[in-house]
């Protein structure tokens, strides 16, 4: 019996030490989550302010996606003062509103579609509420390329402005969060007939796949195709635990981020997944000392170069993007802050 006793005494020892160790490393991992996000933060805002203090229209690398990193951190704790929100927000709104009767008459901005769904999706990660600039926006969204089965994206920059799936997933979110009353009837009619053309059309690369899946989501697909998008997506995933943007590539910062963001946002997968933690860790090994992501541009430059404060010169607009999404991605992943 006394033998017995023993053993179940130190078998319990052992699992208590393993419990503790387990705890322990949790805890180390959570804290190099929370260290390399909090390096990059201060990077991404000087990259949103540095853009304004050069331009006078939105920039979905500079803004959007800044902003989508920036906002998704505060819950944790992590700061990013409302004025310097509120002040970019505002940028965005008087851009639209110095557009707004293009907005009404159907014939937008530069870059159409993506400009148009790109700067709702910066408001409504920001809370912007409804105005009349963005149901101008809406009514320009509805009217764009109404003769076609889905809208298709007008510019040639990859990777962020050269998929339909993009373009398109942006439009259904930007409908769905300001569309007015009014607009209500053609706006479910247009995403039904959105929702068809993304059933039926697969991805062709990291981009197309990973906004294919978030505007089923978006569109109300049923729950068996986004399961076959969610898939499509990890299928992708490579030994090194990260994504490329084309096969002919080596993984990087920005289709590994935006990954693992659109697989958990809109697929569900808990960041405790195998597949996500891989992608964490890619995205841990290969951040900068400095707290950016580098990732080489492969869009050819039709405008003047400009600085803004982010690194890495002519590449520093995929790599805020990147940045961006890596950032966010990891903030998932991070522990909520530690009460004192």
């Amino acid at each position: 019996m006394r033998r017995n006793f023993i053993a179940v005494s130190a078998g319990l020892l052992v699992l208590a030490a393993l419990g503790s160790t387990q705890l322990r490393s949790e805890e180390r991992t959570g804290d190099e989550r929370r260290a390399a996000v909090a390096k990059a933060l201060p990077l991404l805002s000087r990259g949103t302010v540095g853009h304004i203090e050069q331009k006078t229209c939105f920039a979905c690398h500079n803004q959007a996606l800044p902003l989508l990193a920036l906002t998704a951190a505060r819950p944790l704790g992590f700061e990013y003062k409302d004025e310097d929100l509120q002040k970019q927000l505002k940028f965005i709104n008087d851009f639209l509103g110095k557009n707004r009767e293009n907005f009404l008459k159907g014939k937008g901005t530069g870059g159409q579609g993506d400009t148009a769904g790109y700067a709702l999706f910066a408001m409504d990660v920001g809370g912007w509420k409804p105005d009349a600039n963005t149901a101008a926006v809406a009514e320009y969204l509805l009217l764009h390329q109404k003769d076609l089965d889905h809208w298709k994206v007008t510019s040639n920059r990859p990777p962020s402005e050269a998929s339909h799936f993009t373009t398109n997933y942006l439009a259904i979110r930007g409908l769905r969060k300001y569309g007015t009353p009014e607009q209500q009837e053609r706006i479910e009619k247009r995403i039904a007939q959105v929702r068809d053309w993304l059933i039926k059309n697969p991805g062709k690369d990291a981009e197309d796949r990973a906004f294919r899946l978030w505007a089923l989501k978006a569109a109300g697909a049923e729950e068996k195709e986004i399961k076959l998008a969610v898939q499509e997506v990890l299928q992708a995933q490579r030994a090194d635990g990260g994504w490329s943007q084309l096969e002919t590539l080596d993984s990087d910062a920005y289709a590994t981020g935006s990954a693992l963001v659109v697989l958990h946002q809109a697929g569900g997968l808990p960041v405790t997944d195998a597949a996500y933690q891989k992608g964490v860790k890619f995205l841990l090994q290969n951040q900068k000392e400095d707290g950016s992501w580098h990732v080489k541009s492969r869009s050819k430059p039709f405008q003047i170069y400009y600085e803004t404060g982010f690194p890495h010169a002519k590449d520093q607009f995929i790599s805020i993007a990147a940045s961006s999404w890596a950032t966010t991605a990891l903030t998932l992943a991070c522990p909520p802050k530690a009460e004192k």
